[in-house]
C-alpha cells in the first residue's frame, strides 16, 4: 500500500467525527468502512466504475463493474451521468427509501453528482433535504450547508 494511501485509511465513523453540535458530516476521503457501513456514490448507469467516488467504491467497497444502481457490497449506487438533476431524482428518492427501510445500517453519502459529473451542490444536495431527518443517513458537509444554511 502506497504511504499517502495508508496515511489517509481510517474508518469513516473515525473520519464522521467532524460534528457542528450533533450533526455528523461524510468524511472527504473514506478508504474503509466497519462492518454495517455503507459508501453511497455517484455511478452512471452503464456501472464503469472507472473515476471519482465510483473508482473508490470499486476498489475499496465491493461496487461491481457493470452494475450502476443499488446496493453493492458495502457500497450504493446512485446514477448521475445520464441527464440533468430530473433524471437524479428518482434514484435519490430510491436510496432514501431504501435507507429508511434498512435503519440497520449507516450511510455515508458522498458528494454525489458534484465531481465528474459536473453539478454543483447547490443542485444536488435539494434532492437529500428529506435525509437531514434521517439519523442512518450521513452527509457532506457542504450539503448540509445548502439545506441549512448558517
Amino acid at each position: 500500500m502506497k504511504q499517502e494511501e495508508n496515511k489517509e485509511r481510517s474508518t469513516a465513523r473515525e473520519a464522521g467525527g467532524r460534528t457542528a453540535g450533533p450533526r455528523r458530516f461524510t468524511p472527504e476521503c473514506i478508504t474503509s468502512l466497519a462492518p454495517g457501513e455503507v459508501f453511497v456514490f455517484g455511478s452512471n448507469l452503464a456501472g464503469m466504475h472507472g473515476g471519482g467516488a465510483a473508482r473508490v467504491a470499486m476498489r475499496h467497497f465491493g461496487a461491481v463493474w457493470g452494475q450502476g444502481v443499488g446496493l453493492q457490497g458495502q457500497s450504493y449506487a446512485i446514477p448521475t451521468m445520464q441527464g440533468g438533476v430530473e433524471t437524479i431524482k428518482p434514484y435519490v428518492d430510491e436510496f432514501l427509501a431504501f435507507a429508511r427501510a434498512h435503519r440497520e445500517l449507516l450511510f455515508y453519502v458522498t458528494r454525489i453528482g458534484c465531481g465528474i459529473a459536473g453539478f454543483h451542490d447547490r443542485e444536488i444536495a435539494p434532492l437529500f433535504a428529506e435525509a437531514l431527518t434521517m439519523e442512518n443517513v450521513v452527509l457532506p458537509e457542504s450539503f448540509v450547508d445548502v439545506l441549512q444554511p448558517r
